[in-house]
């Protein structure tokens, strides 16, 4: 019997590109910076100056050295949580519906979240 190939589903991500966010654990456990790219499909982010890893690349016409090339790598986004920057803490994010629409909200301080995409 011949297997099957499943579709993957994106998973559904508790924080967005351009958000504040604090690493939670792993090598970087403690430093904060803000998403560069979201990756739905694999539950991946990628946090500006974090998780950095050392690339050989091979000499190109962008690049004609070549050489060791030091950039963000991907980590789970269960790693990350949301920095709120009022009240200086991690938290999780609730959502408060008005007339205008729906907002994302600071569970601690209540303050709204900036929704940048």
């Amino acid at each position: 019997m011949a297997a099957t190939k499943h579709k993957v589903q994106p998973k559904k991500m508790h924080v967005r590109k351009g958000d504040f966010v604090m690493i939670i654990s792993g090598k970087d456990a403690g430093k904060k910076g803000k998403i560069i790219e979201v990756i739905p499909k694999k539950g991946r982010v990628v946090v500006e100056k974090a998780n950095m890893v050392k690339r050989h690349t091979k000499p190109s016409q962008s690049m004609p050295q070549g050489g060791i090339v030091q950039k963000e790598a991907p980590l789970a986004s269960s790693n990350v949580m949301l920095y709120c920057q009022e009240c200086k803490s991690v938290t999780r994010v609730s959502y408060k519906v008005t007339e205008d629409g729906k907002y994302r909200v600071c569970k601690h301080c209540g303050v709204n979240l900036p929704d940048k995409h």
